[in-house]
């Protein structure tokens, strides 16, 4: 009976590694979103901005 409990909590351990392990690159990944719409989609430099309000076009994103 405790090799059941014992196994449980360690799944349990190994859930909560699991997460912790997937919180650092889902954060990366919403750093860079937000750096791709802030910093490209509203630059001033008008090359950058075209690029990325034609790509929005291309992709069927509303942006008007």
């Amino acid at each position: 009976m405790t090799t059941r409990s014992t196994k449980s909590a360690s799944n349990q351990n190994g859930a909560a590694a699991l997460t912790a392990d997937r919180a650092v690159p889902v954060f990366m990944a919403a750093l860079l979103g937000i750096f791709i719409i802030g910093g490209v989609g509203f630059s001033h430099i008008e090359a950058v901005h075209n690029a990325a309000h034609d790509y929005r076009h291309s992709m069927a994103f509303p942006c008007h």
